[in-house]
């Protein structure tokens, strides 16, 4: 049953920075016949030059240059983006002055007539949030897969009638706004370190993933990955139906031999990888994960067996790239943080050259020390990081400097073997350097490829 929505005829509401979400809350803000207050960091200047044709079309209140708590008290509800942080000065100050500060999981919660999916996890959101869509079309839904993953919610809010089913990727950022918000199925896929910079915390990032399952009610489904301690430190008083997948402890999803055994409801069902060759593990637990979430949502053992068969990796994840003289690369650009590298790290044997660095997002870097003992023989190291990562693990491999992607990759051809493996992993985000982790990647691959054609 739907609730009232908090946006209605006649509120006033403020949106905090205008990208992407923000332009999406407020088309459906105005949709609603709020009243709507724009408020953007972005100078003056570069503010109308990129965003004046969209204030023209919508004709709403604005100001750039800043945020000011002038302008944005006016408002009843405050709508935030993912990327700000809710303990800033300003938010604390608004909240003073009675404004209700919300993202856009807490204004879609109740307003979807359909089923809704919620994936959530350290690592692994974008590839198993996709999995799923693509389960669901392949059995012949019309799915919406949005949020975190790059197409707001919002836009599944404008356009609810053309949908059967929705997906979303959420962030940790975005469950601590996310109100009341209660998905169907909510999925989280592993926890480890990362945005302590913002969280500063294990605990409080911890509670942050595990608001996905609080207000969920008797009849919905949380999936945890059995084997990952903190995804199974659930919170108290849980009505919802909680199934796992993992090796170890009785799972849901039994994971082993290149297969996934499902064993719920009295049911046992095989899912068969040989045909798609070996497959790691961090794969078929995302398999795992994904075949759960649909399998509660009525997907057959057919339809799921031909969505993963149709299924394509994502780039950037453990992708190959190429054999050049014996050696192999990869590229892991998506592994931003410490436990991504681990996962990557386990799936070969040793004999890894591993690439790493950028800007630090307050990770420990010691928790690299046994993977990187076990399976690394030389250290490149680029970046804001390269000089934290150096000392958390100098001491256990040759650590070389590279002040480029292209000179990380020329550095590790000349320091590799035959049999070799180099491995692009950076435990860190990609902003000193580059636009975004796709950027990064391409630019690994860039180089690899102008090795390539230097040695043809």
């Amino acid at each position: 049953m739907k609730k009232k929505s908090m946006l209605y005829p006649g509120a006033k509401v403020a949106v905090m920075g205008l990208g992407i979400s923000g332009r999406a809350a407020v088309r459906y803000a105005l949709r609603c016949g709020a009243e709507v207050f724009v408020s953007d960091n972005r100078q003056q200047e570069k503010f109308l030059a990129e965003e004046g044709a969209f204030l023209a079309e919508t004709n709403v209140l604005w100001e750039a240059g800043g945020h000011s708590r002038e302008f944005l008290r006016r408002a009843e509800l405050l709508l935030v983006s993912p990327g700000v942080n809710l303990h800033l000065p300003l938010l604390s100050e608004l909240r003073d002055d009675g404004v209700k500060i919300v993202g856009e999981l807490a204004v879609a919660a109740g307003q979807m007539d359909v089923p809704v999916v919620a994936v959530t996890g350290t690592n692994g959101k974008t590839t198993v949030t996709t999995l799923i869509g693509e389960i669901f079309a392949s059995a012949g839904k019309r799915v919406f897969v949005g949020g975190n993953i790059g197409t707001p919610l919002y836009e599944y809010l404008l356009h609810p009638q053309d949908y059967d089913i929705v997906v979303a990727e959420v962030s940790s950022f975005q469950l601590e706004s996310a109100g009341d918000f209660a998905p169907d199925v909510g999925v989280l896929l592993n926890v480890s370190p990362d945005h302590l910079d913002r969280h500063t915390s294990m605990d409080r990032y911890v509670a942050a993933k595990m608001q996905l399952f609080v207000h969920q009610q008797p009849g919905s489904v949380i999936i945890i990955n059995g084997d990952d301690p903190l995804c199974r430190r659930l919170p108290p008083a849980l009505s919802a139906n909680v199934r796992t997948f993992g090796k170890n402890d009785a799972p849901s999803a039994l994971i082993g031999d290149n297969r996934i055994t499902l064993l719920t409801d009295s049911t046992r069902e095989e899912y068969q990888f040989a045909e798609m060759g070996q497959l790691n593990d961090i794969t078929l637990m995302n398999y795992a994960a994904a075949i759960l979430a649909v399998r509660a949502q009525g997907c057959t053992h057919a339809q799921i067996l031909a969505g993963l068969q149709a299924f394509r990796p994502l780039p950037h994840r453990i992708e190959f790239v190429a054999e050049l003289n014996g050696v192999s690369y990869y590229n892991d650009s998506k592994a931003t943080n410490t436990g991504a590298v681990i996962g990557a790290l386990a799936q070969f044997p040793g004999n890894v050259i591993l690439l790493a660095g950028g800007r630090d997002k307050g990770d420990d870097f010691r928790l690299l020390r046994e993977s990187v003992a076990a399976k690394v023989k030389k250290l490149i190291l680029f970046g804001e990081a390269a000089g934290l990562l150096a000392d958390a693990l100098t001491d256990l491999v040759e650590v070389l400097p590279a002040r480029s992607m292209d000179e990380a990759v020329r550095t590790s051809a000349k320091n590799a073997a035959a049999g070799d493996v180099v491995l692009l992993s950076p435990a860190c985000a990609s902003f000193d350097m580059f636009t975004s982790y796709g950027h990064r990647g391409n630019e690994f691959k860039k180089a690899v490829s102008a090795l390539q054609e230097e040695s043809a």
